[in-house]
Protein backbone atom coordinates (compact mmCIF):
# COMPACT_ATOMS: atom_id res chain seq x y z
CA UNK A 1 0.00 0.00 0.00
CA UNK A 2 1.19 3.46 -0.81
CA UNK A 3 2.33 5.17 2.03
CA UNK A 4 1.50 9.34 2.36
CA UNK A 5 3.32 12.00 3.77
CA UNK A 6 2.26 14.38 5.92
CA UNK A 7 0.33 17.48 4.98
CA UNK A 8 2.97 20.27 4.90
CA UNK A 9 1.52 22.90 2.59
CA UNK A 10 4.49 25.29 1.69
CA UNK A 11 3.85 28.83 3.35
CA UNK A 12 2.17 31.63 0.84
CA UNK A 13 1.84 35.53 0.32
CA UNK A 14 -1.65 35.65 -1.05
CA UNK A 15 -1.83 38.42 -2.78
CA UNK A 16 -5.34 37.48 -5.17
CA UNK A 17 -8.79 38.44 -4.93
CA UNK A 18 -9.77 35.37 -2.83
CA UNK A 19 -8.75 33.31 -1.40
CA UNK A 20 -6.33 35.18 0.94
CA UNK A 21 -4.57 34.58 3.84
CA UNK A 22 -6.14 33.07 6.89
CA UNK A 23 -5.50 35.28 10.59
CA UNK A 24 -3.76 32.43 12.54
CA UNK A 25 -6.33 33.01 14.96
CA UNK A 26 -8.80 31.70 13.11
CA UNK A 27 -6.87 28.86 12.48
CA UNK A 28 -6.83 28.59 15.96
CA UNK A 29 -10.14 28.33 16.66
CA UNK A 30 -10.83 25.97 14.10
CA UNK A 31 -8.66 23.35 16.56
CA UNK A 32 -11.08 23.28 19.36
CA UNK A 33 -13.15 20.65 20.66
CA UNK A 34 -16.11 20.17 18.17
CA UNK A 35 -19.70 20.73 20.05
CA UNK A 36 -23.21 19.21 19.08
CA UNK A 37 -25.47 21.56 16.87
CA UNK A 38 -28.01 21.28 19.86
CA UNK A 39 -25.35 21.65 22.58
CA UNK A 40 -26.89 24.98 24.29
CA UNK A 41 -23.11 26.13 24.48
CA UNK A 42 -22.92 25.95 20.55
CA UNK A 43 -26.32 27.33 19.80
CA UNK A 44 -24.90 30.44 21.80
CA UNK A 45 -22.15 30.67 19.60
CA UNK A 46 -25.02 30.72 16.73
CA UNK A 47 -26.32 33.40 18.41
CA UNK A 48 -23.53 35.66 18.75
CA UNK A 49 -22.45 35.16 15.23
CA UNK A 50 -26.09 36.28 14.15
CA UNK A 51 -25.12 39.39 15.98
CA UNK A 52 -21.67 40.32 14.89
CA UNK A 53 -23.60 40.22 11.39
CA UNK A 54 -25.74 42.57 12.01
CA UNK A 55 -22.43 45.15 12.87
CA UNK A 56 -20.57 43.61 9.79
CA UNK A 57 -24.12 43.75 7.26
CA UNK A 58 -24.64 47.38 9.43
CA UNK A 59 -28.68 46.16 9.71
CA UNK A 60 -31.22 45.86 12.11
CA UNK A 61 -32.12 42.67 9.83
CA UNK A 62 -33.94 39.95 12.05
CA UNK A 63 -32.27 37.74 9.57
CA UNK A 64 -28.31 37.38 9.60
CA UNK A 65 -26.79 33.96 9.57
CA UNK A 66 -24.32 31.99 7.64
CA UNK A 67 -25.13 29.46 4.19
CA UNK A 68 -22.92 26.09 4.70
CA UNK A 69 -21.20 26.12 1.71
CA UNK A 70 -18.80 28.54 -0.29
CA UNK A 71 -19.97 31.79 -1.34
CA UNK A 72 -21.78 30.83 -4.09
CA UNK A 73 -24.21 28.65 -1.92
CA UNK A 74 -24.95 31.59 -0.21
CA UNK A 75 -26.06 33.58 -3.83
CA UNK A 76 -28.05 30.13 -4.65
CA UNK A 77 -29.61 29.92 -1.64
CA UNK A 78 -30.73 33.48 -2.00
CA UNK A 79 -31.87 33.57 -5.60
CA UNK A 80 -33.20 29.93 -5.60
CA UNK A 81 -35.53 30.71 -2.26
CA UNK A 82 -36.54 34.38 -4.28
CA UNK A 83 -36.98 33.56 -7.65
CA UNK A 84 -40.12 31.96 -8.84
CA UNK A 85 -40.96 30.36 -12.42
CA UNK A 86 -41.78 33.34 -14.91
CA UNK A 87 -40.82 36.24 -12.24
CA UNK A 88 -38.77 38.78 -14.28
CA UNK A 89 -35.15 39.79 -12.68
CA UNK A 90 -33.40 42.73 -14.07
CA UNK A 91 -29.44 41.69 -13.92
CA UNK A 92 -26.69 44.92 -14.82
CA UNK A 93 -23.70 43.01 -15.45
CA UNK A 94 -19.96 44.51 -15.92
CA UNK A 95 -18.23 41.32 -15.40
CA UNK A 96 -17.76 37.72 -15.03
CA UNK A 97 -19.61 37.63 -11.30
CA UNK A 98 -22.96 39.40 -13.30
CA UNK A 99 -23.03 36.48 -15.69
CA UNK A 100 -23.14 34.13 -12.42
CA UNK A 101 -26.35 35.56 -11.40
CA UNK A 102 -27.87 35.76 -15.02
CA UNK A 103 -26.70 31.67 -15.05
CA UNK A 104 -28.43 31.20 -11.56
CA UNK A 105 -31.25 32.88 -11.96
CA UNK A 106 -32.00 31.56 -15.44
CA UNK A 107 -32.19 28.00 -13.65
CA UNK A 108 -34.65 29.25 -11.42
CA UNK A 109 -36.87 29.76 -14.39
CA UNK A 110 -37.11 33.58 -14.47
CA UNK A 111 -37.13 35.79 -17.35
CA UNK A 112 -33.92 37.23 -17.13
CA UNK A 113 -33.34 40.54 -18.69
CA UNK A 114 -29.70 42.43 -18.74
CA UNK A 115 -27.83 45.56 -19.62
CA UNK A 116 -24.50 45.56 -19.81
CA UNK A 117 -21.68 47.67 -19.72
CA UNK A 118 -18.03 47.23 -21.39
CA UNK A 119 -15.77 45.40 -18.58
CA UNK A 120 -13.90 47.89 -16.91
CA UNK A 121 -16.36 50.06 -16.10
CA UNK A 122 -19.65 50.45 -13.83
CA UNK A 123 -22.97 51.77 -14.52
CA UNK A 124 -24.07 55.47 -13.95
CA UNK A 125 -27.19 54.36 -11.61
CA UNK A 126 -29.35 56.28 -13.27
CA UNK A 127 -28.71 53.99 -16.24
CA UNK A 128 -29.71 51.01 -13.88
CA UNK A 129 -33.22 53.42 -12.43
CA UNK A 130 -33.95 53.43 -16.56
CA UNK A 131 -33.82 49.79 -17.41
CA UNK A 132 -36.26 49.12 -14.08
CA UNK A 133 -39.22 51.67 -15.85
CA UNK A 134 -38.46 49.77 -18.90
CA UNK A 135 -38.36 46.62 -18.12
CA UNK A 136 -40.22 46.31 -15.01
CA UNK A 137 -38.96 43.59 -13.08
CA UNK A 138 -39.56 42.28 -10.07
CA UNK A 139 -36.07 41.48 -8.80
CA UNK A 140 -32.84 43.67 -9.03
CA UNK A 141 -29.87 41.33 -8.48
CA UNK A 142 -26.30 42.86 -8.60
CA UNK A 143 -22.57 42.61 -7.95
CA UNK A 144 -21.56 45.33 -6.07
CA UNK A 145 -17.26 44.43 -5.84
CA UNK A 146 -16.59 42.99 -9.22
CA UNK A 147 -13.38 40.63 -9.35
CA UNK A 148 -13.10 39.76 -12.29
CA UNK A 149 -12.75 43.80 -13.86
CA UNK A 150 -11.62 45.08 -10.21
CA UNK A 151 -14.25 47.47 -9.99
CA UNK A 152 -17.13 48.24 -7.73
CA UNK A 153 -20.75 49.37 -8.69
CA UNK A 154 -22.45 52.55 -6.72
CA UNK A 155 -25.64 51.05 -4.60
CA UNK A 156 -25.99 54.14 -2.43
CA UNK A 157 -29.70 55.28 -4.74
CA UNK A 158 -30.31 52.09 -6.12
CA UNK A 159 -32.37 50.78 -3.35
CA UNK A 160 -34.44 53.42 -2.59
CA UNK A 161 -35.53 53.45 -6.25
CA UNK A 162 -36.21 49.84 -5.76
CA UNK A 163 -37.87 50.37 -2.81
CA UNK A 164 -40.47 53.30 -4.76
CA UNK A 165 -40.97 50.72 -7.43
CA UNK A 166 -41.66 47.73 -4.87
CA UNK A 167 -38.70 45.81 -6.75
CA UNK A 168 -36.49 43.44 -4.47
CA UNK A 169 -32.79 44.93 -4.92
CA UNK A 170 -30.32 41.62 -3.79
CA UNK A 171 -26.89 42.08 -4.03
CA UNK A 172 -23.69 40.13 -4.07
CA UNK A 173 -21.31 42.01 -1.89
CA UNK A 174 -19.01 38.72 -1.70
CA UNK A 175 -15.73 40.93 -2.24
CA UNK A 176 -16.58 43.38 -0.35
CA UNK A 177 -18.07 42.48 2.94
CA UNK A 178 -15.49 43.37 5.71
CA UNK A 179 -13.23 45.31 3.95
CA UNK A 180 -15.46 48.20 2.23
CA UNK A 181 -18.12 49.61 3.38
CA UNK A 182 -21.57 47.99 2.85
CA UNK A 183 -24.76 49.95 4.27
CA UNK A 184 -27.60 47.51 4.55
CA UNK A 185 -30.00 49.37 5.94
CA UNK A 186 -28.89 52.54 4.96
CA UNK A 187 -28.98 51.53 1.09
CA UNK A 188 -32.51 50.23 1.57
CA UNK A 189 -30.35 46.61 0.07
CA UNK A 190 -33.07 44.33 0.72
CA UNK A 191 -30.56 40.80 0.61
CA UNK A 192 -26.79 40.77 0.98
CA UNK A 193 -24.60 37.95 -0.01
CA UNK A 194 -21.13 38.01 1.61
CA UNK A 195 -18.26 35.78 1.73
CA UNK A 196 -15.13 34.84 4.12
CA UNK A 197 -13.14 34.00 2.14
CA UNK A 198 -12.15 37.62 0.78
CA UNK A 199 -11.94 40.67 3.47
CA UNK A 200 -12.91 38.23 6.18
CA UNK A 201 -9.96 36.06 6.04
CA UNK A 202 -12.26 33.26 6.76
CA UNK A 203 -11.68 29.95 4.60
CA UNK A 204 -14.11 29.04 2.01
CA UNK A 205 -16.93 27.64 2.96
CA UNK A 206 -19.39 29.65 4.63
CA UNK A 207 -21.26 32.21 3.05
CA UNK A 208 -23.07 34.93 5.33
CA UNK A 209 -25.95 36.35 4.26
CA UNK A 210 -28.65 39.29 5.73
CA UNK A 211 -32.13 39.57 4.21
CA UNK A 212 -34.98 41.69 5.32
CA UNK A 213 -39.09 41.57 5.75
CA UNK A 214 -39.81 42.45 2.28
CA UNK A 215 -37.51 39.18 1.49
CA UNK A 216 -38.72 37.00 4.46
CA UNK A 217 -42.35 37.45 3.13
CA UNK A 218 -41.63 36.27 -0.41
CA UNK A 219 -39.85 33.23 1.45
CA UNK A 220 -42.69 32.51 3.52
CA UNK A 221 -45.29 32.37 0.79
CA UNK A 222 -43.47 29.34 -0.75
CA UNK A 223 -42.72 27.80 2.78
CA UNK A 224 -42.69 23.72 2.85
CA UNK A 225 -41.74 21.88 6.26
CA UNK A 226 -40.06 18.31 5.56
CA UNK A 227 -42.27 15.60 5.43
CA UNK A 228 -40.55 13.96 8.63
CA UNK A 229 -40.25 16.94 10.55
CA UNK A 230 -43.82 17.88 9.88
CA UNK A 231 -46.52 18.59 12.99
CA UNK A 232 -49.61 16.24 11.78
CA UNK A 233 -51.94 19.27 12.47
CA UNK A 234 -49.44 22.08 10.49
CA UNK A 235 -50.38 22.85 6.78
CA UNK A 236 -48.20 21.01 4.35
CA UNK A 237 -47.01 23.80 2.29
CA UNK A 238 -47.72 27.81 2.39
CA UNK A 239 -49.89 28.86 -0.86
CA UNK A 240 -46.45 30.10 -3.31
CA UNK A 241 -44.60 27.68 -5.50
CA UNK A 242 -42.33 25.12 -3.54
CA UNK A 243 -38.72 26.68 -3.31
CA UNK A 244 -36.77 24.17 -5.78
CA UNK A 245 -33.96 23.38 -3.72
CA UNK A 246 -34.07 21.40 -0.13
CA UNK A 247 -30.33 22.50 1.20
CA UNK A 248 -30.45 26.26 0.24
CA UNK A 249 -33.85 26.31 1.30
CA UNK A 250 -34.27 30.06 3.42
CA UNK A 251 -37.33 29.39 5.28
CA UNK A 252 -36.34 26.38 6.16
CA UNK A 253 -32.99 27.86 7.25
CA UNK A 254 -34.13 30.35 9.17
CA UNK A 255 -36.33 27.77 10.89
CA UNK A 256 -32.97 26.41 12.19
CA UNK A 257 -31.13 29.41 13.17
CA UNK A 258 -34.43 30.92 14.89
CA UNK A 259 -35.12 30.02 18.39
CA UNK A 260 -37.24 26.83 16.98
CA UNK A 261 -34.00 25.10 15.74
CA UNK A 262 -35.80 22.84 13.65
CA UNK A 263 -33.24 20.07 12.12
CA UNK A 264 -32.16 21.38 8.56
CA UNK A 265 -28.61 19.93 8.52
CA UNK A 266 -25.83 19.14 10.70
CA UNK A 267 -24.51 22.19 11.22
CA UNK A 268 -20.63 22.88 9.82
CA UNK A 269 -19.07 23.09 13.58
CA UNK A 270 -15.45 24.52 12.85
CA UNK A 271 -16.45 27.22 10.28
CA UNK A 272 -18.96 28.50 12.38
CA UNK A 273 -15.59 28.44 14.78
CA UNK A 274 -13.76 30.70 12.39
CA UNK A 275 -16.82 32.55 11.23
CA UNK A 276 -17.45 34.04 14.82
CA UNK A 277 -13.55 34.34 15.16
CA UNK A 278 -13.33 35.83 11.89
CA UNK A 279 -16.16 38.18 12.51
CA UNK A 280 -14.99 38.97 16.03
CA UNK A 281 -11.64 40.25 14.65
CA UNK A 282 -13.07 42.31 12.21
CA UNK A 283 -15.64 44.21 15.10
CA UNK A 284 -12.43 44.21 17.43
CA UNK A 285 -10.20 46.56 14.56
CA UNK A 286 -13.35 48.06 13.86
CA UNK A 287 -15.14 48.90 10.56
CA UNK A 288 -13.91 52.06 9.92
CA UNK A 289 -10.41 51.27 10.87
CA UNK A 290 -10.52 48.04 8.77
CA UNK A 291 -11.66 50.19 6.00
CA UNK A 292 -8.64 52.68 6.69
CA UNK A 293 -6.25 50.20 6.72
CA UNK A 294 -7.04 48.84 3.15
CA UNK A 295 -7.36 52.29 1.69
CA UNK A 296 -4.05 52.81 3.17
CA UNK A 297 -2.49 49.84 1.66
CA UNK A 298 -4.46 49.76 -1.49
CA UNK A 299 -2.85 53.77 -2.11
CA UNK A 300 0.69 51.94 -1.31
CA UNK A 301 0.17 49.41 -3.74
CA UNK A 302 -0.67 51.46 -6.33
CA UNK A 303 2.03 54.02 -5.75
CA UNK A 304 4.74 51.65 -6.45
CA UNK A 305 2.83 50.01 -9.14
CA UNK A 306 3.00 53.63 -10.92
CA UNK A 307 6.45 54.09 -9.99
CA UNK A 308 7.36 50.93 -11.46
CA UNK A 309 6.01 51.88 -14.69
CA UNK A 310 3.26 49.49 -14.87
CA UNK A 311 -0.06 50.46 -16.81
CA UNK A 312 -3.87 50.36 -14.95
CA UNK A 313 -7.06 48.41 -16.24
CA UNK A 314 -10.29 50.16 -15.71
CA UNK A 315 -11.81 53.07 -15.21
CA UNK A 316 -10.43 54.87 -12.09
CA UNK A 317 -12.99 56.30 -10.99
CA UNK A 318 -15.13 52.99 -10.56
CA UNK A 319 -11.31 51.06 -8.83
CA UNK A 320 -12.35 48.22 -5.95
CA UNK A 321 -10.10 49.19 -2.60
CA UNK A 322 -9.07 45.60 -2.19
CA UNK A 323 -8.22 44.67 -6.13
CA UNK A 324 -5.84 46.34 -8.35
CA UNK A 325 -6.01 45.43 -11.94
CA UNK A 326 -2.81 46.11 -13.91
CA UNK A 327 -1.99 45.43 -17.64
CA UNK A 328 0.57 42.66 -18.67
CA UNK A 329 3.33 44.63 -20.47
CA UNK A 330 3.30 43.56 -24.09
CA UNK A 331 5.72 40.86 -25.23
CA UNK A 332 5.48 39.41 -21.40
CA UNK A 333 4.37 36.16 -20.86
CA UNK A 334 1.74 36.99 -17.77
CA UNK A 335 1.47 33.07 -16.48
CA UNK A 336 5.70 32.79 -16.50
CA UNK A 337 5.84 36.13 -14.19
CA UNK A 338 3.14 34.53 -12.10
CA UNK A 339 4.98 31.12 -11.78
CA UNK A 340 8.27 32.72 -11.15
CA UNK A 341 6.50 34.87 -8.36
CA UNK A 342 5.33 32.14 -6.46
CA UNK A 343 8.08 29.63 -7.09
CA UNK A 344 11.04 32.17 -6.29
CA UNK A 345 9.20 34.26 -3.50
CA UNK A 346 5.87 32.44 -2.56
CA UNK A 347 3.80 34.99 -3.47
CA UNK A 348 0.30 34.25 -5.44
CA UNK A 349 -1.60 36.77 -7.44
CA UNK A 350 -4.43 36.25 -10.12
CA UNK A 351 -4.86 36.40 -13.53
CA UNK A 352 -8.58 36.98 -14.95
CA UNK A 353 -11.34 35.36 -17.10
CA UNK A 354 -13.02 35.57 -20.57
CA UNK A 355 -11.70 38.29 -22.67
CA UNK A 356 -9.35 39.69 -20.18
CA UNK A 357 -7.40 36.30 -19.57
CA UNK A 358 -3.64 36.66 -20.40
CA UNK A 359 -4.35 40.46 -20.88
CA UNK A 360 -4.21 41.61 -17.00
CA UNK A 361 -3.15 40.34 -13.62
CA UNK A 362 -5.29 41.03 -10.53
CA UNK A 363 -3.88 41.97 -7.09
CA UNK A 364 -5.52 41.60 -3.77
CA UNK A 365 -4.95 43.68 -0.41
CA UNK A 366 -8.16 42.13 1.32
CA UNK A 367 -7.92 40.96 5.42
CA UNK A 368 -5.37 39.67 7.05
CA UNK A 369 -3.22 39.73 3.77
CA UNK A 370 -3.84 43.58 3.15
CA UNK A 371 -0.73 44.49 5.22
CA UNK A 372 2.57 46.75 4.85
CA UNK A 373 4.64 43.56 4.78
CA UNK A 374 3.11 42.27 2.13
CA UNK A 375 2.90 45.32 0.16
CA UNK A 376 6.58 45.66 -0.13
CA UNK A 377 7.36 42.07 -0.26
CA UNK A 378 4.91 42.01 -3.42
CA UNK A 379 6.70 44.87 -5.08
CA UNK A 380 9.80 44.32 -4.99
CA UNK A 381 9.57 40.57 -6.24
CA UNK A 382 6.99 41.80 -8.61
CA UNK A 383 10.24 44.41 -10.04
CA UNK A 384 12.74 41.37 -9.63
CA UNK A 385 10.75 39.07 -11.80
CA UNK A 386 10.25 41.44 -15.02
CA UNK A 387 13.53 42.29 -14.93
CA UNK A 388 14.34 39.18 -14.74
CA UNK A 389 11.47 38.82 -17.97
CA UNK A 390 13.70 41.61 -19.82
CA UNK A 391 10.67 44.07 -19.20
CA UNK A 392 11.18 47.64 -19.35
CA UNK A 393 10.22 49.10 -15.28
CA UNK A 394 11.82 51.07 -13.75
CA UNK A 395 14.23 49.74 -11.53
CA UNK A 396 14.36 50.43 -7.52
CA UNK A 397 11.25 52.80 -7.53
CA UNK A 398 8.18 50.77 -6.45
CA UNK A 399 9.08 49.95 -3.47
CA UNK A 400 10.40 53.56 -2.29
CA UNK A 401 7.10 54.78 -3.76
CA UNK A 402 4.90 52.75 -1.55
CA UNK A 403 7.44 53.58 1.62
CA UNK A 404 6.60 57.00 0.88
CA UNK A 405 2.84 56.73 1.04
CA UNK A 406 3.60 54.79 4.65
CA UNK A 407 5.90 57.99 5.71
CA UNK A 408 3.17 60.21 4.95
CA UNK A 409 0.61 58.32 7.85
CA UNK A 410 3.37 58.87 10.51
Amino acid sequence: MKTYGDLSPSPRTIMTPGPVEVDPRVLRAMSFPILGQFDPEFTGLMNETMEMLRHLFQTHNQWAYPVDGTSRSGIEAVLTSVIEPGDKVLIPIYGRFGYLLWEIAERCGAEVVTIEKEWGQVFDPREIIEAMDREHPAIVAIVHGETSTGRIQPLSELGAACRERDILLIVDAVATIGGVEVKTDEWMLDAVIGGTQKCLSVPSGMSPITYNDRIEAKVLRRKKIERGLRDKSASPAAPGRTIQSNYLDLSQLQDYWSPARLNHHTEATSMLYALREGLRIALLEGLEPRFRRHLLHERALVAGLAAMGLDFYGDPDCKMPVVTCIEIPAGIDGESVRSMLLEQFGIEIASSFGPLKGKIWRIGTMGYSCNKKNVLHLLGALEAVLIRHRADVHAGSAVQAALDVYADQL
